[in-house]
């Protein structure tokens, strides 16, 4: 009884994400950010290594997709914020909860829809962008220094679709317990990158520290960038930086359960 009122609540969490044309908005921005960010950052690279004359066959066309997630998450984090504010602000959320009284079944619910469809749009456009870098710069102008190893390729993008699709379900317990666009987006900023980048730019060793346990270090160790942006390595790895996203999303989530179940609609 319980799953199938869940598989309801599902599908209608489903109709209402695509009945919208923000959402196609959203995914189409998605895309175009992580192309122009991969392509400008990959231009940049195989420009520097050129111009170094560095022998060797290159780096993978996947690698600057990841570093561009940076700049690509916040269109799938604008359509998980408006898969609950915008019920907030329209009035709907009453409708949602009269038709699913459960509280906790209503964010699974979101959360499930949100998950799985931001897995696939990470995936979808870090293939697109993966496949405009490695075409445009395998040419001889760019001295052929981009590479396009099957499985690495394959294992970076997956990750990309985790990370997004951890990213978003995250975005989607904030903007539970928040509640309005602006405050949710201001919050998911600064948790992706304000905190991290000013807690990191103070130098403080303990600042250091939180900062690289925050989503947007978490994230980048997890799909397997060394850099820290400092120059140096991070100091955990791939399996680590996972759970640390995962403590992030699961925190953000029974953040708006317990709100939710609080304050209501």
């Amino acid at each position: 009884m319980r799953t199938r009122e869940l598989g309801q609540a599902v599908g209608a969490e489903w109709a209402k994400l695509w009945s919208v044309r923000s959402t196609w908005w959203c995914l189409a921005g998605a895309v175009v950010l992580m192309v122009m960010s991969a392509l400008t950052l990959g231009g940049a690279t195989a420009t520097d290594m050129l111009r170094d004359r560095i022998g060797g066959t290159g780096f993978p066309a996947s690698e600057p997709v990841i570093s561009a997630t940076s700049f690509a998450q916040f269109a799938l984090v604008a359509l998980a914020m408006l898969v609950i504010t915008s019920e907030y602000a329209s009035g709907g959320i009453r409708s949602t909860l009269q038709a699913t009284p459960i509280r906790g079944r209503v964010i699974a619910a979101k959360a499930l829809v949100v998950g799985p469809v931001m897995f696939a749009a990470g995936v979808l456009s870090g293939a697109v962008a993966t496949g405009v870098v490695y075409t445009v710069l395998s040419a001889d102008l760019f001295g052929g220094y981009v590479a396009l190893p099957p499985a690495e390729v394959a294992l970076d993008l997956l990750r990309v679709g985790v990370f997004f699709a951890l990213v978003s379900v995250m975005t989607l317990g904030v903007g539970t317990a928040v509640r309005s666009a602006a405050g949710t987006l201001t919050v998911v900023f600064m948790l992706l990158m304000g905190l991290p980048l000013m807690l990191l730019m103070t130098g403080v060793s303990a600042a250091v520290e939180v900062s690289l346990r925050m989503p947007l270090f978490a994230g980048l160790a997890f799909m397997g960038s060394t850099d820290n942006l400092t120059g140096g390595p991070m100091p955990y790895g791939a399996g680590e930086g996972l759970l640390w996203l995962l403590a992030w999303t699961v925190a953000a989530v029974a953040a708006g359960h317990v709100v939710l179940r609080r304050r209501d609609a």
